[in-house]
């Protein structure tokens, strides 16, 4: 196992801390790792894709658990694949895919490790009927403070207190996944325009459940009547009456993100250095204009349709980082989704990214982010100014109509906020702290929310 001491910070590339870093690559190594740790505790990391401090542990031991990322055979009959906690969603995607199995949950992103993925109970396209990844996870090993490893099942407190537990109840060392069951590797894609935050949402509701997986680019830029116009983009797998008849012949190929196709509409790269508003909201301009009014039946290989971003050259967050905001509110307040889009187009900052989602009934986990209602992710430059003060604002008016921040993306909350978001946070802290009594799993996040 090696061990090196490391500048570590989320990918938004705010608040950087040291750590002492171990790289387990045997459940014996990652158990010694946390007997071994030093007075400021050990924290789990994956990828490193958290985009604020969820993965961090200053002064303390981080286990990166990348060396850890052995993928099991499916088990046809049950449905299942276990797989180690450092595999990554994109190979769990390339390898089951060819077997027409595919995971149960994907989100925006596929660098994202399995264990980083249950830690941060991760919701993809399809949250309002699939729910959240540990929705299907049938059992996980979980290494305790105490250096053993115990069999974790779904229905306990200790499974969903880990489900969305940001690795504070301990290291998720492997899982075991229901899978569902594919007929190729293509999706047929659904893409429409909205010309306005109303018309997006109607669209949103009209369309139903028929199609599985729904999710839209907003455009924080346009202001007047144009104001929360956005792009949205629905889909569902494909079967082989869908394909053509010369790619019947093979209904899984195997290709990357972006593979064989020129750059579509809704896949125009954002710049991720500091950009004038005025040269940003052309190139939602053009992203806008370039996406067609309406169209169906397109297909995509399923790594261009969930993961997209991935296969772009990125320049990362601007200097002085980025910071994400999610947060949702329930079905019936609209109207402070529509003030937040409002009160962020107004601003002064180029949101590099907006994301909207539908979600549905939530997990068991106290610290679980999604529930029934609408969740907006957005990208804004940390060094914009005003930043905090307008972010503390919006958390007040999502707190007030029964809202939340997701904490796995957060880097700048405070904790009054989230015991107010989060009712269940005192059960969290109940059961963690019977779990591990001597405080062995720590993150700068947990300090800074006192979770």
């Amino acid at each position: 196992m090696s061990v090196d001491t490391v500048s570590l910070t989320g990918w938004g590339r705010t608040a950087p801390t040291t750590a002492v870093r171990f790289r387990p690559r045997t459940y014996e190594e990652a158990s010694a790792a946390v007997r071994g740790r030093g007075p400021r505790g050990a924290l789990a990391r994956g990828l490193g894709r958290a985009p604020g401090d969820a993965a961090q542990n200053a002064g303390g031991s981080v286990l990166d658990m990348t060396g850890l990322a052995r993928i099991g055979g499916v088990d046809p009959a049950a449905g299942t694949v276990r797989c180690e906690a450092g595999v990554s969603l994109e190979r769990l995607l390339r390898v089951l895919t060819p077997l027409g199995w595919f995971p149960p949950v994907v989100p925006g992103t596929g660098r994202v490790t399995v264990g980083g993925a249950i830690a941060s109970d991760l919701d993809g396209r399809n949250h309002r009927g699939a729910g959240s990844l540990t929705r299907h996870v049938s059992a996980l090993e979980l290494l305790t403070a105490d250096g053993e490893v115990r069999t974790v099942l779904p229905g306990t407190a200790v499974f969903d207190a880990t489900a969305g537990g940001l690795g504070l109840t301990g290291v998720v060392l492997s899982a075991t996944l229901r899978l569902r069951r594919v007929a190729t590797s293509l999706m047929s894609v659904t893409t429409e325009r909205a010309g306005d935050l109303d018309d997006l949402l109607a669209r949103f509701t009209a369309g139903g459940d028929r199609l599985p997986y729904a999710s839209a680019w907003v455009d924080l830029l346009a202001r007047g009547r144009a104001t929360g116009r956005g792009i949205l983009t629905r889909g569902e797998h494909a079967l082989p009456d869908m394909l053509p008849a010369h790619a019947r012949r093979t209904l899984f190929p195997l290709r990357t993100a972006g593979q064989g196709r020129p750059l579509a509409a809704d896949r125009v790269p954002m710049p991720g250095g500091p950009l004038g508003r005025a040269t940003a909201a052309l190139g939602n301009e053009v992203r806008y204009r370039g996406a067609p009014r309406a169209r169906t039946g397109e297909l995509r290989s399923a790594s261009r349709f969930f993961h997209a971003p991935d296969a772009l050259p990125s320049p990362g967050p601007p200097p002085g980082g980025l910071v994400r905001y999610r947060f949702s509110v329930g079905y019936g307040q609209e109207e402070t989704l529509h003030r937040v889009v409002r009160r962020i187009s107004a601003g002064r900052g180029a949101a590099s990214r907006a994301v909207l989602q539908r979600c549905g009934a939530p997990a068991p986990g106290p610290l679980s982010f999604p529930a029934p209602g609408w969740a907006l992710a957005l990208d804004l430059p940390a060094a914009l100014p005003g930043l905090a003060r307008l972010l503390d604002g919006v958390d007040e008016e999502v707190a007030a109509a029964g809202g939340r921040v997701c904490l796995a993306s957060d880097s700048r909350m405070r904790p009054e906020t989230a015991s107010a978001m989060y009712p269940r946070l005192a059960e969290f802290r109940e059961l963690r702290a019977a779990l591990d009594p001597t405080d062995a799993f720590r993150s700068d996040l947990s300090r800074r929310l006192c979770l």
